[in-house]
């Protein structure tokens, strides 16, 4: 900064000061020398310089008073709010103990419930699954008309099976073939029946809890079991594999039935130039063991044990041979690694809160002893985290149970609350030291608590919406109400607690105390005969500084370096193409990122990276990625089945996937016997006398309700199951195939629904993420459109609009292109981003509208050196408590470190680059602050004084 800006800064605080001393309700008398330079008296009412002076503000006749009301309404909305502060901050001051003691008070009584009450969420799908969905409904439907629970094994699904189950893959090494190795693989599976878990002195086997089959009640098995029997046999027998024909994905079995395996045997190698899709070696196999669930306590914590038994005898046939690979899940397994985050996340959440407390003490001390405030650093973060535990402690009272995505909160409240704390450590700064210490708390929540009153609203209003019913994700609900909740208590306690501490640090400024050592710091003289060590430790800054400096606290090194260093290189002309360049890379990344957008339904992005749920997902996803689940097809309105357009029908609908169907096979039946069924007598008799009847057809009674009137029988209810070929990115597709059957189950005159128990998780997962951040952005639109003329500026909100628009989306495209995909996680990161984003543009932006300096250059700088510190202080702390998130083995943890850093980025680039340049191109223009400087001068020079009378119709002119 040069000379002649520092004359004019010195220069406008003397003014300003001036002002302050003059008072309310105070007349201040100026002499006139300009009416007599210019030898007129008073002037006429109607001339030029006749001015109307009412409630205060005054304005000359004729001039437009439409713009002067907005004014004056924004002026008293301004003043009261700042009044209603200023209020608050003389109750706190004045009764800081019993401030500090309520919320403490608050802290103990529900802290304490909060480790008493601790219960984590145990119903992953009631969490992460969309709440209202029509895949619900459909299974609602299908178990209405054949029980889940028997056609578990059916409706195969890849994570997402219904009640108990134990699940391994059997891997071989690369270059060797799994089907030569079925003695090993049987080995494992008689392991696996003969296990027994112990209940209450009674041992239990799979046969004792396994899914039993209608038509004989034996276990239901793999088929793939039964291949490799045969695969077995033949081995003993000396015989070549080769004579055991394994097609895939269709295999005929010893019994005559025809078996799809496309889901138990995996990385599959057909024979070259085969028609019948021979297998000339496969790397891996699948096999599946469902337990029956009768819904009974007792039946489920045994079968609990078992799979628990099951994954322990899985890991100790991996140790002992090591030839085959074995990954085992259970039902379990999916919330075990969901809730294992959080369990390997808190001693990093520990080491980022003391990470957090060293930066924010360091970045609150000076050199100057006296008003060095480190401890205030330190107690703010801790007022944060009181808060945070108090509503914690809420939370648990209230029944509300822990899932891993509530991890993410005490980032969130930190980065709201240390905003709080660093703005009002600076607008204490900016008091005057010659005031009360009780004055400059006031002032200073005059100054910073109308900004941060708005900023709360807005994040407890957004998050509101969240916590909506319009949010149709259990997680992302409770999340934004706990959110809610940790908004309010944090507010409270920054103005109530950590009013408090600044209230007794202001007090220990005032008398002269150490900051650190509260002692009392010796004078001058004293220190003069102390040695170099004594003098730096005990310094209260007056050796370099006068004592009558207008600002001392201008020597805080994140000040003095924006001030003297930043401000200029910012604002430098030079410097400003190469912002406006890399604000177009910034915008061009952005936008190509938004347009590749992928939603997350996969619930592996919620799980520990190194768990056992992963390692088994990423091994299916490669060698059973072939195939979709089996949907059911249920057709559940009476249907001409032995119609031949009706079978047409059902032919186009089947085409394109693989069918496990009893009407294929019943046709192909027909027409290998001969036998003709063209009317619903001979249809339904061939059906049940002879085609049902056969061992290798009997498994198909399961899919046919029949009903009886009289001696006639009619199929009421029928269901077959579809596959469609799939590849490595297996769920995209499965939703489109979701999305095409349905209209078609409207549009056609066969009735049917489809269900897998992936849809669950599945069906319009994208929308159901995507509504709440577009809620939240509406809602903060919307108040800042109808806020437009009344808070502060209307350019101010405005700018605020593009500024929050450009970093949220920049935020989105970003993240996408650092794959993130759109999962309730980075969705609950993106309403933040738009609560984080106002909580630092809106102060500077508004200082900036306000500024009344000559040029926009100016007024940025001082909009910099008056909130670049509280911003700069609060990201960079909010960014290295990020840090230690970066080591916990968490796809959940990565998913929100990488969001929140990229929030942080983008807030600090816009904040201390792009709005700095931007701003001082674009409007609002300040050429009038200049004129109207002149003016008032001018008016200084004519008029000797203004008084305002009680009575409002009265005119003064002059």
């Amino acid at each position: 900064m040069n000379a002649e800006d520092k004359a004019g800064a010195e220069a406008n605080a003397s003014r300003r000061r001036a002002r302050r001393e003059v008072g309310p309700g105070k007349t201040r008398r100026r002499r006139t020398r300009g009416l007599a330079r210019s030898g007129g008296g008073p002037a006429a009412p109607g001339s030029p310089r006749a001015y109307t002076c009412h409630l205060g503000f005054c304005r000359r006749p004729g001039a437009p008073a439409s713009g002067t009301g907005w004014r004056m309404l924004r002026q008293v909305l301004r003043r009261g709010l700042q009044s209603c502060c200023h209020g608050l901050g003389l109750c706190v001051s004045r009764h800081p103990v019993f401030f500090l003691t309520v919320p403490a008070v608050l802290t103990i009584t529900f802290g304490l419930s909060a480790l008493n009450r601790f219960q984590p969420e145990s119903h992953l799908e009631r969490l992460v699954a969309p709440s209202h969905s029509l895949a619900k409904i459909e299974r609602s439907l299908a178990g209405s008309l054949f029980p889940l629970d028997q056609s578990k094994s059916q409706l195969y699904s890849d994570l997402h099976t219904p009640g108990r189950y134990g699940r391994v893959i059997l891997l071989s090494p690369p270059g060797d073939n799994i089907l030569l190795q079925a003695e090993g693989i049987l080995q494992t599976h008689r392991a696996v029946l003969e296990m027994k878990v112990n209940h209450k002195g009674y041992n239990y086997t799979f046969s004792h809890l396994c899914v039993l089959r209608n038509q004989d009640k034996k276990c239901v098995l793999d088929d793939i079991i039964s291949v490799l029997e045969d695969l077995r046999q033949a081995a003993v027998s000396n015989k070549t594999t080769a004579r055991v024909q394994v097609r895939y994905p269709n295999t005929k079995l010893k019994d005559g039935r025809n078996s799809f395996i496309g889901h138990q045997l995996g990385g599959v190698v057909e024979v070259p130039n085969s028609k019948d899709q021979r297998v000339k070696s496969a790397r891996a196999i699948q096999i599946t063991y469902y337990l029956q669930t009768y819904g009974s306590a007792t039946q489920d914590l045994i079968g609990e044990k078992w799979e628990n038994e099951f994954c322990k005898l899985m890991r100790k046939l991996q140790e002992e041979h090591q030839d085959i690979h074995r990954y085992s899940l259970a039902s379990f397994s999916l919330w075990r690694d969901f809730h294992k985050t959080s369990i390997l996340a808190r001693s990093k959440v520990l080491v980022s809160l003391v990470l957090i407390l060293t930066t924010a003490t360091l970045s609150s001390s000076m050199k100057d002893c006296l008003r060095s405030k480190p401890f205030l650093g330190l107690l703010g973060v801790l007022t944060v985290c009181i808060s945070i535990l108090t509503a914690a402690g809420i939370f648990f009272i209230t029944d509300g149970k822990y899932n891993s995505t509530l991890l993410g909160i005490p980032f969130f409240a930190m980065g709201h609350g240390t905003k709080g704390v660093f703005e009002l450590l600076s607008g204490w700064r900016r008091t005057r030291e010659n005031l009360p210490f009780k004055d400059r708390v006031a002032d200073a929540y005059s100054d910073v608590m109308v900004t941060y009153t708005m900023t709360s609203s807005l994040y407890f209003i957004t998050f509101g919406m969240g916590a909506s019913p319009f949010t149709n994700v259990e997680a992302v609900k409770v999340f934004c109400q706990n959110m809610c909740v940790s908004i309010l208590l944090n507010y409270f306690y920054i103005f109530s607690f950590f009013g408090s501490c600044l209230v007794f640090a202001g007090q220990l400024e005032q008398n002269r105390y150490h900051s650190i050592f509260c002692c009392k710091i010796p004078s001058a003289e004293y220190l003069d005969r102390k040695p170099v060590w004594f003098q730096a430790v005990m310094s209260d800054g007056h050796q370099q500084t006068s004592h009558h400096e207008a600002n001392p606290y201008q020597h805080h090194f994140i000040q003095h370096f924006l001030r003297e260093h930043y401000n200029e290189w910012i604002t430098n002309i030079y410097v400003k193409p190469f912002v406006v360049i890399l604000y177009l890379i910034y915008a061009s990344f952005s936008f190509m990122g938004c347009l590749q957008i992928s939603d997350g339904a996969n619930i592996i992005n919620l799980l520990a990276s190194d768990s056992p749920s992963v390692s088994f997902a990423m091994v299916q996803q490669k060698y059973f990625s072939n195939y979709s689940p089996v949907i059911g097809f249920y057709i559940y309105e009476p249907l001409e089945y032995w119609n031949s357009s009706v079978q047409e029908d059902l032919r186009r609908l089947c085409s394109g996937f693989t069918a496990v169907s009893w009407m294929e096979q019943y046709y192909q039946f027909l027409r290998g016997s001969n036998i003709s069924a063209n009317n619903k007598s001979d249809f339904i008799s061939v059906l049940q006398s002879s085609f049902l009847k056969k061992p290798e057809f009997q498994h198909f009674r399961n899919d046919i309700i029949f009903s009886k009137a009289g001696n006639e029988s009619n199929i009421i209810v029928s269901r077959l199951y579809l596959v469609a070929r799939t590849s490595r990115n297996k769920q995209k597709e499965v939703m489109e195939v979701l999305e095409k059957l349905r209209p078609l189950s409207l549009s056609k005159s066969i009735r049917f629904i489809v269900f897998n128990p992936s849809f669950v998780f599945m069906d319009h997962y994208s929308l159901s993420v995507t509504v709440p951040v577009l809620i939240a952005g509406f809602g903060v639109l919307l108040v800042l459109i109808l806020t437009f003329f009344l808070v502060i500026h209307p350019l101010g909100n405005f700018w605020l609009i593009l500024s929050v628009t450009s970093i949220e989306l920049g935020v989105l495209g970003l993240m996408t292109l650092w794959s993130v995909d759109m999962d309730c996680i980075s969705i609950l990161c993106l309403i933040y981003t738009l609560n984080f984003a106002i909580d630092h543009c809106a102060p500077l932006l508004y200082t900036f509208v306000l500024a009344t300096e000559h040029t926009r250059t100016q007024c940025i700088k001082s909009s910099l050196q008056e909130h670049g510190t509280a911003i700069l202080q609060n990201i960079t702390s909010f960014l290295i408590g990020l840090i230690p998130l970066l080591f916990v083995p968490s796809n959940l943890t990565f998913t929100l470190f990488k969001c929140l850093l990229l929030t942080g980025g983008c807030t600090l680039l816009h904040c201390f680059v792009i709005l700095p340049v931007f701003l001082t191109f674009f409007p609002p223009s300040k050429k009038h602050h200049k004129k109207k400087k002149r003016a008032k001068r001018k008016e200084r020079e004519e008029i000797e004084c203004i008084e305002i009378q009680e009575n409002p119709d009265h005119v003064t002119t002059v």
